[in-house]
């Protein structure tokens, strides 16, 4: 028992380490346009699937803190939000990538009920990380930003569905398949090596 949860522990750190290594280095956003693609969703949806849905919210809250900060350190997006009101950015990044982590781990839960850890359930699981991702963030953007000048004038008299299929079309689907592949070849054996162990 003690064992399983310093392993637990272990992998926990692992993947921690790796979603800040991927924060400040060009493996964890891609920048186009005011917006990023994303790859830092794919070390919180492997914890997700591997570890459970805590796993899944402590680490979409460490993605959260990394997006935050990068509203810091050049993201065009967040230091703009930023200066519209600082608290409403937190949440906007925080939030949703809290919800999508544990979200997640609970999907994969549910769709592997049978305990055999099927490449249906760890790819739904992990097609739907990146899908919440862009969704919660995007939905949480309009919400908290939707009404401001500078969100305005980036619709440009566009409705607001017509704008998030615009600024997502790419980065959603670049960030799903992404997370759909790289996280199914990484979640599947890696959960066959966990129980082994």
């Amino acid at each position: 028992m003690k064992s399983t949860k310093v392993s637990t522990l272990v992998r926990l750190a692992l993947l921690s380490a790796i979603i800040v290594i991927m924060a400040f280095t060009p493996l964890g956003f891609l920048n186009v346009g005011p917006f990023a693609i994303t790859f830092i969703t794919i070390p919180v949806i492997i914890g997700a699937i591997t570890m459970g849905p805590t796993a899944g919210l402590f680490l979409g809250g460490m993605f959260g803190l990394m997006s935050f900060i990068q509203c810091f350190q050049g993201s065009l997006l967040g230091s703009v939000l930023l200066t519209i009101n600082p608290f409403l950015t937190f949440f906007n990044c925080m939030v949703p990538r809290l919800l999508m982590g544990w979200l997640c781990g609970l999907l994969y839960r549910a769709l592997n009920r049978s305990g055999k850890d099927s490449i249906a359930a760890v790819g739904t699981a992990s097609l739907s990380g990146a899908l919440m991702n862009t969704l919660f963030f995007m939905t949480s953007f309009i919400l908290c930003f939707g009404n401001t000048e500078y969100v305005q004038n980036m619709q440009g008299g566009m409705n607001v569905f017509a704008f998030l299929v615009g600024m997502v079309g790419i980065n959603g689907v670049v960030e799903a398949v992404s997370c759909a592949v790289i996280g199914t070849a990484v979640s599947k054996p890696l959960l066959k090596f966990i129980k082994k162990g």
